[in-house]
């Protein structure tokens, strides 16, 4: 009784959630305790304290596992073995060489910002990071620059373009729940979403790089550097192809209702080849011989590569599924609603709601792409009723709410800690901070734009 005179049933839910928060951070941040075993922890006891029946609390924490590894699993390991011959031909290499030549070694993190803005458009966060972290190690390497320096620019082109740019398909889908034009909804999203990612890019990781201090020795990194030997490299041209051969794929996927028929064997074979499994599984393969046999490799070396490079991917893999546990906790024990309820009762715009819905909703979650695409399904309505008249605006709003505050619960988190070789300290004041940039740059710049349009 004395509890319920603070909070209601709902309201403790909550509690319980930011406590959950708090308790991971500090558990590993703190007390140094493995991340997969804390997540496991914390989760289970989330689930109980919540009032979860204690027979459904394995299964449903299995089964987000189960889900997230379904995806994550088999796009880390694809995009670790085309980054890895990448390296071992020189490929990686020769991109950061023209990178370098072309932007000069000031400004490489302009450059990296750029390749990651075109690379993310059509596919997903972590497609993009896999097939473009073996270029930030070796620019990183070559300029003698920090990770950070030339990483973060990275992360935030695809962070922006994740959240906020069609074709992309997490904006795809809040187009559709809006309603709105998806030309006028890109044309706004790059008057937003290019000024942000240079903020939260180039910018940011000028100012927090000298302030960060990286292990010199990154496990990770030797996968993916090419050492200094006389070899000579492959062709720019033919290792930019073999790396965008996944975004073209997915691409065509995307328009496959463009380009042929919905119920065409066509359209079947144009959606089946852009998937981001299929077509990163079509690259790898085209890169076993345009950077593998074409470069003199025997087919016993690039088995090896293929597979030495998989086990220190086998960390990571495993901390991403234990945050997706995390999430269907949390929708399973009813927190999720909880947010929702919470926020619809308030009496705001339509604009800020798709943003604060979005941003709560990943907060708890840590999927972007779920918070947008929840959030935009309530907001609809509401705007529709309320007779907004830029739905586009309202896609981009949403985007930026989904990525702020990125923590423990994203998968997105652990890529960007283990690749880069932080402590979960040093990943909350650099990757977590860039979303959160994002996320409040964007929402100030959409709002600028609807007092204008």
């Amino acid at each position: 009784m004395l509890a319920t005179t603070f909070f209601t049933p709902g309201q403790w839910l909550l509690v319980y959630a930011l406590i959950s928060v708090f308790a991971l951070i500090l558990l590993i941040a703190r007390y140094r305790i493995n991340p997969f075993i804390t997540l496991i922890l914390v989760s289970l006891g989330l689930a109980l304290a919540a009032g979860m029946p204690a027979k459904d609390i394995v299964a449903s924490y299995e089964a987000g596992v189960g889900k997230t590894l379904g995806h994550i699993a088999l796009i880390v390991a694809l995009g670790t073995m085309l980054g890895k011959m990448m390296a071992e031909s020189g490929g990686a290499e020769q991109i950061a060489r023209t990178l370098i030549k072309s932007f000069g070694e000031k400004n490489v993190h302009w450059a990296m910002l750029c390749i990651s803005f075109l690379v993310g458009l059509p596919i997903f966060f972590e497609v993009g990071f896999v097939l473009l972290v073996p270029i930030a190690f070796n620019v990183a390497r070559r300029t003698g620059t920090s990770m950070l320096m030339v990483g973060l620019p990275m992360v935030a082109g695809l962070s922006v373009v994740h959240g906020l740019v069609p074709p992309h398909p997490a904006a795809m889908i809040a187009v559709g729940e809006y309603q709105a034009d998806v030309g006028r909804t890109l044309f706004y999203a790059l008057i937003v979403g290019i000024p942000t990612a240079i903020i939260a890019g180039p910018l940011f990781a000028k100012f927090i790089a000298p302030r960060v201090d990286l292990p010199l020795v990154n496990p990770l990194a030797s996968e993916f550097i090419q050492q200094d030997t006389q070899q000579t490299f492959p062709g720019f041209g033919i290792t930019l192809l073999t790396i965008l051969l996944p975004v073209v794929l997915m691409l065509v996927g995307g328009w496959a209702d463009k380009l042929a028929a919905p119920d065409s064997d066509l359209y079947s074979a144009l959606r089946f080849i852009g998937n981001s499994v299929v077509a990163l599984l079509i690259a790898t393969v085209v890169s076993f011989f345009t950077l593998g046999i074409a470069r003199g490799f025997s087919r016993d070396q690039i088995l090896k590569f293929s597979q030495e490079c998989l086990a220190p991917t086998a960390g990571i893999t495993l901390l991403v599924g234990a945050g997706g546990g995390l999430n269907r906790i949390l929708v399973d024990a009813g927190i999720a609603k909880e947010i929702v309820t919470l926020s619809a009762s308030m009496q705001i715009t339509p604009l800020f709601l798709g943003w604060i819905l979005a941003a709560l909703i990943r907060v708890a979650t840590g999927s972007a792409t779920v918070a947008m695409s929840t959030a935009a399904g309530i907001v609809a309505p509401i705007a529709v009723a309320a007779h907004y008249p830029h739905p586009e605006l309202l896609v981009i709003a949403t985007g930026a709410g989904s990525l702020i505050l990125s923590h423990v619960n994203d998968g997105g988190f652990w890529l960007i800690k283990e690749y880069f070789n932080m402590t979960v300290a040093q990943t909350l004041k650099t990757w977590t901070v860039l979303e959160t940039i994002i996320s409040l740059v964007a929402l100030l710049f959409v709002s600028l734009l609807a007092l204008v349009i």
